[in-house]
Formats: structure tokens, C-alpha cells, sequence
């Protein structure tokens, strides 16, 4: 059993003690610079999967420390969690009517930032007065859970960030959402031309070159989905395999344009869209013909029309958006590969 460690000396935060729903928490009132030398963002690590606050946003930040100093100003409570420890760093001590929280000194801060990351974020120096609410003894999980159902319709919030906490949140992840499930392979499998590529809103992977987000990926790989059917023919582990296959042959024939993301459509929304349509259709070619969907017949299929396609941001994508952007430019390329197949028909009969 682990040693219980006894520390001489507490920050206290003075409350009420009661439920939020069904959750034991502590409501009170202190100091901004306080609460902000006790706490911490735990912001998502794109590289391990922990964590789980968007990236930090110093214009946001910089905001409400404008606005909290005004006459007039005022916020709900602040959301923190204080996570179990068995080394006693916090501990609550009840008196009266009220109870203290005792947060150890010396132990670093330790009050996990639910929701008030960006209120926080540039008030250290400040002494204002803050409404606040902790949480006592949720684990990570439950954390994730919250900060979830609280800022699921939050303006501005990444998508991609709710889409990768759902992600760990759901008991059948692969059957609740399969599209989630294969834009997620692609991201995390080391043989995906797209691994640590995609944008999951916390911080990125030192080094990687960011392409597309989670969100948009998933969403085209619901099209795709659902264009071909493919769960009536495939478990989502297989739909995952055969994804990957594609944009394997896609990043080996197109690979000046997937080299140079900033200056193609290639990964990018719209071209991401567009790609995944073709891919439903040489899917269903490839399936007829009795041939296996796998990157060298996909590289084959592509390298017929894809290759004489303008990927270039000054090409027939630019200024293409939203669905009606997504379908003319699956449009256009169906278009490229009709064309395509008339010139060699024809010279093939020359």
C-alpha cells in the first residue's frame, strides 16, 4: 500500500460543498492569480493520445483578461477536477458550514483545468476575484466525459478534438462509427501515408507536416461509406485496410503534389472529398472484376487520369467549398478520367 506523504503547509480555497448533478464538487471564490499558479491545461498530445483540451489561444486568452478587468464584468465558475493521489497532496477539511480545500505547497499544480483554459490562461498577475467550482476525485476519463458534454456545441471548438475524445468515450467504436474508426486508422497506423498527419486539435507531432483534419477525413470517409455501401460487404476493420491501400497508391502516383500539401488540393478538403468519391468508384471496378482492392491495382486505376489532373492551388479546384464545392470537384475528376479512357480507347484502336 503506498505511503501516505504528510506536507507542512497548504493553499487553502474556501467553499461549499455539494453535488453538480451527481458528482460530489466544492463551489467558492478566490483570487484569479491563485487558481491560475494551482491549475493546468491538460491539452492533448497528438503524439501519445493523452490529454484533452484544445490547443491554447492567446487572442482568447487575451480577451477575457481585457473584459474580466472591466467595471461590469463577470463569468461563470471556473471548472477544475482534483484528480485521486494517494501521496495527500489535497485533502478537504470541513468546518461550519463551509470546507476548506487544502492543496498542498510545493507539489506543483495539480488542479486539473476542466473548462476554463483560455480564462485562465493570461491571469496569473492578476488578483481579481474568480468563481470556482472543483471536482473532487474524478479520474481522466470522467474528466474527458465532462469537458465533452459541456463543449460539444461550443462555438469554435474543434471538431476533430470532440471527434478523437468520442473516439475513446464509445464501448463499440468501430460499430457506433465506422467512419471515425478508418479515419482514425489512417492516422495512427505507421504504414499510412497519412500517419500523424491528420489534425486532432491538441498539440501536433514535432515535425509532422499537418495536412487535413480529423473531422474532414471522417466526413469523406462517410461518404465513401455510404456511396459504395461498403459495410454491407466489409467488417469497418477491412473498410480501415482498404482506405489506407488507396491513399497509399494516391500518395505514390500523385507524390510531387502530396510532397508540397501547401501548394495542392491533394489533402486538403475539398480534394480529400473528391478523392474518396473516385475511390467508391474503383472500388465497385475493382470488386466487379474480380480483382483485389489493393494499392498496386488502385496505383494502376489512378495512374491513368490522376497524374494529368491539375492539383495546384491556381488549378479547376481553387475557389471550390462547402458540399456543392465537393461535388463539382468529384465532378471534375470524373470528368479527367472519362477523358482518360476515350484517349487510350482511342489509341488503343489507333
Amino acid at each position: 500500500m503506498p505511503q501516505v506523504q504528510r506536507f507542512p503547509q497548504f493553499h487553502v480555497l474556501r467553499g461549499v460543498e455539494g453535488t453538480s448533478g451527481h458528482l460530489r464538487a466544492v463551489v467558492g471564490f478566490a483570487p484569479a492569480s491563485l487558481l491560475s499558479s494551482l491549475s493546468f491545461a491538460d491539452v492533448l498530445d497528438e503524439s501519445t493520445g493523452r490529454g484533452y483540451q484544445r490547443r491554447f489561444s492567446p487572442d482568447h486568452s487575451l480577451d477575457f483578461r481585457r473584459y474580466i478587468q472591466a467595471v461590469g464584468s463577470a463569468t461563470p465558475p471556473l471548472t477544475f477536477n482534483l484528480r485521486p493521489r494517494s501521496d495527500g497532496a489535497w485533502s478537504i477539511r470541513t468546518h461550519a458550514n463551509c470546507v476548506d480545500v487544502l492543496i498542498a505547497r510545493g507539489v506543483g499544480p495539480i488542479l486539473a483545468q476542466v473548462d476554463c483554459q483560455h480564462r485562465l490562461g493570461h491571469l496569473r498577475d492578476l488578483n481579481v476575484s474568480l468563481p470556482f467550482m472543483i471536482f473532487l476525485g474524478l479520474t481522466e476519463r470522467e474528466e474527458l466525459e465532462i469537458f465533452n458534454i459541456i463543449n460539444s456545441k461550443a462555438k469554435g471548438l474543434s471538431g476533430s478534438l470532440l471527434d478523437f475524445h468520442e473516439s475513446k468515450l464509445l464501448k463499440d467504436f468501430a460499430g457506433d462509427r465506422p467512419e471515425l474508426f478508418v479515419a482514425l486508422h489512417l492516422n495512427e497506423s505507421t504504414d499510412s501515408p497519412w500517419y500523424k498527419q491528420l489534425d486532432l486539435g491538441g498539440k501536433p507531432t514535432s515535425g509532422m507536416t499537418r495536412r487535413a483534419s480529423l473531422r474532414t477525413m471522417q466526413k469523406a470517409v462517410k461518404r465513401f461509406i455510404a456511396a459504395g455501401d461498403v459495410l454491407a460487404n466489409e467488417t469497418p476493420q477491412t473498410a480501415a485496410v482498404l482506405v489506407e491501400e488507396y491513399w497509399t497508391a494516391v500518395s505514390t502516383v500523385l507524390a510531387v503534389a502530396w510532397a508540397k500539401p501547401r501548394n495542392h488540393f491533394l489533402t486538403k478538403g475539398i480534394g480529400v472529398y473528391a478523392l474518396m468519391g473516385i475511390l467508391a468508384d474503383l472500388w465497385a471496378e475493382l470488386r466487379n472484376s474480380g480483382l483485389p482492392p489493393n494499392r498496386t491495382n488502385f496505383a494502376s486505376l489512378l495512374s491513368d487520369f490522376a497524374c494529368d489532373f491539375d492539383w495546384s492551388t491556381t488549378g479547376p479546384l481553387r475557389g471550390l467549398g462547402g458540399e456543392s464545392g465537393a461535388k463539382e470537384a468529384l465532378t471534375l475528376l470524373r470528368s479527367a478520367r472519362m477523358r482518360a479512357r476515350v484517349h487510350l480507347v482511342g489509341a488503343g484502336n489507333g
